[in-house]
């Protein structure tokens, strides 16, 4: 016999799992179902574990080249690569077991397997060998497949020489040099964690500067940071071709109208994400899609089939976690029928956890100044801050953007220490559509790097004390 549920959620990642919880919290008999563990590629090959090797990486270079700037001295530091990985790979484990206890403790049934529609109401279970094991009916159904790595005929991945993320963080020997392709947020935080340990990277990245959605400024301070490091960076540079030769890649680049050859062990693909719109049964079943992401109603996340909704990365941009989670629940309490305001795309924080770290939310300058609008601008450099002083890290600013005629918080950018917490405050101040006299006016505790906001703030306006 069918099972029958109120709503089935097709994929466990960030999504699909915590749309679940917040179906099951308002009554909702729920099943999630999806071949892999539930976490999706942020907590199984993204988010949490790149961070872990992050760490890894911050910890291993501060006591390498600044453990004597704190007075302390360390003989012999080395690292073992295989162990970095390892605990990469754990605390995923861990985490993605954690979500698993909090499906059963919301008593959502759980299944494992891949599911494809044979009706808008049905859903048929199969194993990883193809054969079918079981079949769920529910009245509402959401799609939450994610999205994997956009591949290109001309760099074909194999997974061994030339690589997506998902081998970048699990490689079983360090490679001697890198070639990233790509410099969003994944390219540039694997060219700094590989750099950091010894490996030879260079960067090639077809738009302008490195983080291209990021404003032009911390973009140009990353650049320069990554170049202290010895990382190649080729920007306005196209990529004819990848071509793998004996035990070494070789990519063939355009830049200024010269031809380059380049030359590496491995050769990481981080050029953009498509949706996992295939195999579901999705065209079949006559949902509409869209330059390979399924097209949604963004004010209930509504396919062109009315029971059918989807959310997080099948849908496109913004391709984020937290942006999955946020359609999640909003989906499912629109469907409840409590009041849900939209979610606003313009106050979305984004952050890359390089390092430094970059951080951001609204608009940039150039964005500002591209829809006419006249504005104010603050920065505040963290080598004025009392607490980056004490901390040793000195490098980088906040930079915030100002509607000039009312003060409204339009946008904010910043490289530095703990950029991606910092972020939060101005995300919750523009969600809030606070002004720069808001902010000014807010005592910040002494001595924060939390201060520097206030005092970009003021530095809009003149009023800056500490510059």
């Amino acid at each position: 016999m069918k099972k029958s549920f109120d709503l089935a959620v097709l994929g466990g990642g960030p999504g699909g799992y915590v749309a679940a919880i917040r179906a099951a919290q308002l009554g909702f008999n729920t099943v999630v179902i999806d071949k892999e563990n539930l976490g999706g590629i942020c907590l199984n090959w993204g988010c949490i574990p790149t961070k872990a090797l992050l760490k890894s990486a911050e910890v291993y270079d501060m006591m390498k080249n600044h453990s004597e700037d704190y007075g302390i001295k360390v003989d012999g530091l080395s690292f073992d690569f295989n162990k970095i990985i390892s605990r990469s790979r754990g605390i995923s484990d861990r985490i993605t077991k954690n979500v698993e206890m909090l499906i059963k403790k919301n008593k959502i049934e759980r299944i494992r397997g891949f599911g494809k529609f044979v009706s808008k109401n049905e859903i048929e279970i199969f194993d990883t060998d193809g054969k079918k094991f079981d079949s769920v009916i529910a009245d509402k159904i959401i799609i939450a497949t994610g999205a994997r790595p956009r591949i290109f005929p001309t760099i074909p991945v194999d997974r061994k020489n030339i690589i997506t993320s998902t081998e970048a963080m699990n490689l079983p020997k360090q490679p001697k040099d890198l070639i990233v392709i790509g410099a969003g947020a994944i390219g540039v935080e694997f060219a700094y964690f590989y750099s950091v340990l010894g490996t030879k990277v260079t960067i090639v990245e077809m738009l302008d500067n490195l983080l291209p959605i990021e404003d032009k400024e911390v973009s140009e301070t990353l650049e320069k940071s990554f170049k202290k490091r010895g990382i190649e960076i080729y920007t306005k540079t196209k990529v004819e071709n990848a071509v793998v030769k004996d035990d070494y890649v070789i990519v063939n680049v355009e830049k200024d109208g010269k031809k380059i050859e380049l030359k590496a062990e491995k050769v990481l693909s981080a050029i953009g994400v498509t949706g996992n719109v295939e195999g579901f049964g999705l065209q079949e079943f006559g949902i509409e899609i869209e330059r390979g992401h399924i097209k949604v109603d963004k004010q209930n996340y509504q396919t062109n089939v009315p029971n059918i909704f989807a959310i997080g990365d099948v849908i496109g941009a913004p391709w984020l976690a937290h942006v999955a989670s946020a359609e999640g629940i909003h989906c499912v309490e629109k469907m409840k029928g409590l009041h849900a305001n939209p979610i606003d795309y313009n106050t979305i924080p984004g952050c890359t956890y390089c390092h430094p770290q970059v951080a951001s939310v609204g608009m940039t300058e150039k964005k500002a100044k591209e829809e006419g609008r006249e504005i104010k601008i603050g920065k505040f450099p963290f080598m004025a801050s009392g607490k980056a002083f004490a901390a040793g890290e000195r490098d980088g600013f906040v930079k915030l953007i100002f509607d000039a005629k009312y003060g409204e918080l339009l946008g904010a950018h910043i490289i530095g220490p703990e950029a991606t917490e910092l972020i939060s405050e101005i995300t919750l101040a523009k969600s809030m559509e606070a002004t720069y006299e808001t902010i000014v006016k807010t005592v910040h505790a002494h001595p924060t790097l939390a201060e520097s906001i206030m005092e970009a703030a003021a530095n809009a306006y003149g009023k800056s004390i500490h510059i």
